[in-house]
């Protein structure tokens, strides 16, 4: 049926040269070679010769290995001509650019114009385990971070830009759990934000991508840095933190006591701050925690981030113990002991 089409829209392109043209076009631009899972421009140069109409559109044809990640081209003009650049993404090693129909209005009352397909020079990448199945003019962490997540794995969450690459490709070798939190794509700059749990016995994460610019896989390492004040649902909030906590308060009650005693034989008020100070950090310490009103039916998420993982959904009205907040979002920590995100748009009065 492919072959049917193919050779039809070759006729059809055959039968144009014969008729009364009034839009030429042709490629200025397809790449030589390119990559399966690469993204890459082609760009089409046209001229019209009539000057009134209503615009310039596409019939795009069945797609052979190359996807189109736009159906409406990026357009510059250089005086009569203009210069329509699509992105296509290969899926296949044999893969072809299928047969593109050119109007010159959308009533289609001229005659319009086929540009044939054109065969692609597709290589295959012989990858790694490391590889994360990038190919990139670029790609660069902008920020990570490693928590704890349980008694036996960590979680790395970093955020990533990237240029000419489809970015949702984005998966890692060996690893327990991964995912993506947030993403923007986009063929100019894409970003990301993504997840990887790994064994805690991992001191350094190791991966690699293609980078097209220097045509050779380039290593990325993040070290393996666990930072206490954890993000994510399984934060660890054992009893040694809170005799921690009172270890504190002790030494608070011990530096007040000798702050009493030294008012006591120096007669001298100004040891006032050797109680004050202690006692007011002691109290502080004991202070009951903070609770917040979460409504039925609240999507707790594992980061605070807007289209992030959601692991869990409120069945009824609780109130949860509030550990602190940033931007829109409430940290809270869960009946086991767990931390998630809430929404503030979730909470309700007690």
């Amino acid at each position: 049926m492919k072959l049917l089409r193919t050779a039809f829209a070759l006729l059809v392109f055959a039968l144009s040269l014969y008729g009364n043209k009034v839009i030429y076009a042709n490629y200025t631009e397809v790449p030589e070679r390119v990559i399966k899972g690469q993204i890459f421009p082609v760009t089409i140069k046209l001229l019209s010769t009539v000057k009134e109409y209503d615009q310039i559109s596409y019939i795009l044809s069945d797609e052979s290995g190359v996807t189109f990640l736009n159906t409406t081209p990026k357009r510059t003009q250089k005086g009569k001509f203009f210069y329509d650049t699509f992105y296509l993404l290969v899926t296949r090693q044999n893969a072809t650019i299928p047969p593109v129909e050119i109007f010159l209005d959308a009533q289609q009352e001229y005659e319009h114009t086929v540009l044939p397909p054109q065969k692609l020079n597709v290589i295959a990448l012989n990858p790694n385990q490391e590889f994360c199945g990038i190919i990139a003019h670029d790609f660069t962490l902008t920020n990570f971070k490693t928590t704890s997540y349980d008694q036996n794995h960590n979680i790395i969450v970093c955020s990533a830009t990237a240029h000419g690459t489809n970015i949702e490709a984005l998966q890692f070798q060996n690893v327990v759990k991964q995912g993506v939190e947030s993403v923007t794509p986009s063929y100019d700059e894409s970003k990301i934000t993504y997840y990887i749990i790994v064994d805690k016995k991992l001191e350094l994460f190791r991966f690699n991508y293609f980078n097209l610019e220097h045509n050779r896989f380039v290593s990325i390492k993040i070290p393996i840095v666990v930072d206490d004040d954890s993000v994510t649902t399984q934060s660890d909030l054992k009893p040694k933190d809170q005799s921690h906590e009172q270890i504190k308060m002790y030494i608070a009650f011990g530096v007040a006591a000798l702050g009493f005693v030294l008012i006591l034989v120096r007669k001298k008020y100004i040891y006032l701050v050797f109680i004050a100070l202690p006692l007011g950090y002691a109290l502080y310490i004991a202070a009951p925690q903070e609770e917040i009103c979460v409504k039925k039916g609240a999507k707790i998420h594992l980061l605070p981030v807007d289209n992030g993982t959601i692991f869990k959904v409120t069945d009824t009205k609780r109130l949860f113990l509030k550990e602190g907040e940033v931007s829109n979002y409430t940290k809270v920590r869960l009946d086991n002991d767990k931390i998630g995100w809430i929404r503030n748009e979730d909470t309700c009065a007690h």
